[in-house]
């Protein structure tokens, strides 16, 4: 690709319809030109890259090599799972660090909750969005503030349950600005037990209205007068890897804050229950935080899967949520759960 068809083809995507969704299904069937991917990238780049990514020939390159692999796997019969152009599909995992994931963070589960009953037991779909207690999808934007957004949504689904009412939207700016002191470090990275452990000290957290989100890391300005949730009794830690007992909790109790391992596909999941075959399941290597809201089982797969909300806006994955493959720690994501305890446990 030269300079001189880099510009030809930006001229080009100032000139279709914004309303273009960068849906490539048709080439399962249809041979891409090298035309088509220059068009992609010019509508990319204009209207779905989510920095002003300078439209190099190294960028274009590696573009090219995303649609393509992309095309390959939505090929395969054997995947449980589609791929598509999103917004992240240009960066590559390291872009995209402190961007929309965050720095491993090591985690350590604390030995608190296990399983008690029978699988048996439990319903085999559970949804909390059906209750109306899971507020909507929202956007960390750049920083590696997952953290923050599965902590604060599932302090509102549980605030939510505890009080038979709808939630506020609570702020996620206040824990990046202010929950420093419990290990954890603002737009890179933390823990929702660490960050639940802050809101019971802090005494609450305020609305997104009073302490509105930025997405880089700020002074912290708490008023404990303007206090909208709590967690009383601070977190409650799931058994590392006993992902029976998330189960459990998401069935008996509300949503559970999970963490587990991005790898490079994920940018660009569309749809179905997502696999991992190069991620890791072990405590050192989970880089994003997030929020398991239900579970239930793929006919079409034949696979159980966890329904789980994600940061990256509605625009992306299943209108803002994943599934993802269950009862195997897929990407680590049983190595560190933990939920608000807003109730007695006792």
């Amino acid at each position: 690709m030269n300079r001189i068809s880099l510009s030809l083809f930006v001229l080009l995507a100032l000139c279709v319809s914004t309303a273009f969704t960068l849906d490539i299904s048709k080439y399962n069937n249809v041979q891409i030109t090298e035309e088509d991917i220059e068009e992609l990238f010019g509508l990319y780049i204009m209207h779905r890259a989510p920095l002003r990514l300078e439209p190099s020939v190294e960028r274009y390159n590696y573009f090219k090599s995303q649609v393509l692999e992309i095309i390959a796997h939505n090929k395969n019969p054997n995947k449980t799972w589609k791929r598509t152009i999103t917004k992240f599909t240009g960066l590559t995992l390291k872009e995209l660090e402190g961007f929309a994931i965050m720095a491993s963070q090591n985690c350590s589960a604390t030995n608190r909750i296990s399983a008690k009953g029978n699988l048996n037991d439990l319903p085999d779909y559970v949804d909390w969005r059906e209750a109306g207690v899971v507020t909507p999808v929202k956007d960390q934007g750049k920083c590696g503030s997952c953290w923050t957004f599965s902590t604060v949504g599932a302090v509102e689904a549980h605030w939510a349950i505890y009080k038979g009412s709808p939630s506020p939207l609570l702020s996620e700016q206040q824990l990046v600005d202010c929950a420093g002191d419990y290990n954890n470090h603002g737009c890179s990275g933390g823990l929702p037990s660490q960050a639940f452990q802050y809101i019971q000290a802090a005494g609450g957290l305020q609305t997104e209205v009073d302490y509105p989100y930025k997405a880089v890391d700020g002074t912290c300005y708490f008023d404990g007068g303007k206090v909208a949730a709590s967690v009383y009794y601070g977190s409650a830690n799931i058994t590392e890897g006993d992902e029976q007992a998330i189960m459990e909790t998401v069935a008996n109790v509300g949503p559970v804050s999970i963490a587990y391992q991005v790898t490079a596909d994920f940018k660009d999941y569309a749809g179905g229950v997502y696999v991992g075959e190069t991620c890791k399941a072990s405590p050192e290597t989970v880089n994003h935080a997030v929020l398991a809201v239900g579970y239930g089982y793929d006919a079409h797969s034949k696979l159980n899967y966890w329904i789980v909300k994600n940061s990256w806006t509605n625009a992306w994955g299943e209108e803002g949520y994943f599934r993802i493959k269950r009862g195997v720690n897929m990407c680590g994501l049983a190595v560190c759960a933990s939920y608000p305890q807003i109730k007695n446990p006792n």
